[in-house]
């Protein structure tokens, strides 16, 4: 009879199994090293990927950087969010002068700022 082996290792893929009954299963760890948060962004291409791209959803699970991935794009979001509102607002006069003078005005302006530049995003992320 063959014994088979409790451990191996696929090459190919670079995956490591272990034999559960009759069947290897992959052996899957998460990186321990990244702690950074997933957030908004994160999750929302997590989705994205889910509808369109499950092969890649599945190949960055199985190599354990799905994570790191995912806080990578949400980082790289969250920083060119902060651009576009900082620049939408010095173009449109939106400044702590406006926000002493009439905070009404200046929390219209920004939430509306904030709408479109998080419009910008999606839209950056989805259709690029």
């Amino acid at each position: 009879m063959n014994k088979r082996k409790e451990r191996i290792h696929d090459e190919q893929t670079g995956l490591d199994y272990v034999l559960a009954g009759d069947y290897y299963i992959p052996t899957i760890e998460l990186p321990e090293d990244d702690d950074r948060p997933i957030g908004k962004w994160g999750r929302m291409h997590r989705l994205y990927l889910d509808e369109t791209n499950p092969f890649l959803l599945n190949h960055l699970t199985l190599t354990g950087k799905l994570h790191t991935y995912l806080a990578d794009i949400n980082e790289q979001a969250q920083d060119r969010y902060r651009l576009i509102v900082r620049q939408m607002a010095e173009t449109e006069g939106v400044t702590e002068k406006l926000k002493r003078q009439s905070q009404w005005e200046w929390v219209k302006s920004m939430n509306s700022i904030a709408d479109r530049a998080e419009e910008i995003i999606r839209d950056e992320m989805y259709n690029a």
